[in-house]
């Protein structure tokens, strides 16, 4: 393989691996099902109904799929190997598993079952107290996605004013919106990713032709020469 095909072959085995990082990064904003959670706290008073936001986008019917809603800060019992960390919420086989729920949580949580074919699982909490603060997760394990999981953060707080309607409104994606909120921030970063592989193709294509045209210029320094003699008569 002579000089030239070499570099040919490694530019474009350069730009075809700046192309397929670029469309990896990309598939996943464009195509992907990922689960929204939300990015601002739900703040209530003790005693209030809360709903704790998150949905699939683009909508997914998950009603056939495992919904685990649980709090990731508590931990098993180190001592115990028998312990493990129950769940805020289990819907398993189109249903409600009681089992698995802690007991603080019985009887004081709902999906919402209707909205799950349109990729709601937001969890609803009855009679809220300063014990339920904290970070929620909702997870759906067998989706076919890098993002399965979201967290909410619920904060009750016996000042905050309590008012006639105390539960967060129901979030359910609008059909004609396929961008999620918080996965704008992810949209930007993918643009930024690929301005930065952009600039990096530029100047490898600079490199390539400098590196090129200084090839061509030492490969026949006589036609220089030839050029720079003058004519004689």
């Amino acid at each position: 393989m002579s000089l030239n095909n070499f570099k040919d072959f490694s530019f474009f085995s350069l730009w075809t691996f700046l192309l397929c990082s670029a469309l990896s990064v990309w598939t996943p904003v464009q195509g992907e099902v990922l689960v929204i959670g939300s990015n601002l706290p739900i703040i209530a008073a003790p005693g209030d109904d809360v709903i704790l936001p998150c949905h699939l986008a683009p909508m997914f019917d998950v009603q056939g799929l495992t919904v685990e809603w649980s709090k990731p800060d508590l931990k098993p019992d180190p001592s115990d190997r028998l312990s493990r960390v129950e769940y805020v919420h289990l819907y398993r086989d189109r249903k409600e598993v009681p089992d698995m729920k802690m007991a603080s949580y019985f009887r004081r949580t709902e999906l919402f079952m209707d909205a799950m074919k349109h990729g709601n699982i937001s969890l609803k909490i009855l009679n809220v107290s300063e014990e339920d603060n904290g970070r929620y997760r909702c997870f759906i394990p067998k989706l076919r996605s890098t993002v399965k999981a979201a967290i909410v953060e619920l904060v009750v707080d016996s000042n905050f004013a309590k008012t006639s309607t105390t539960e967060t409104p129901l979030q359910t994606p609008d059909p004609q919106d396929t961008t999620p909120t918080n996965g704008r921030s992810r949209v930007a970063v993918v643009v930024i990713v690929i301005a930065l592989i952009s600039a990096v193709a530029v100047a490898g294509l600079i490199v390539y032709f400098c590196c090129h045209h200084l090839h061509r210029t030492q490969k026949h320094p006589e036609d220089d020469e030839t050029q720079k003699q003058p004519l004689t008569v």
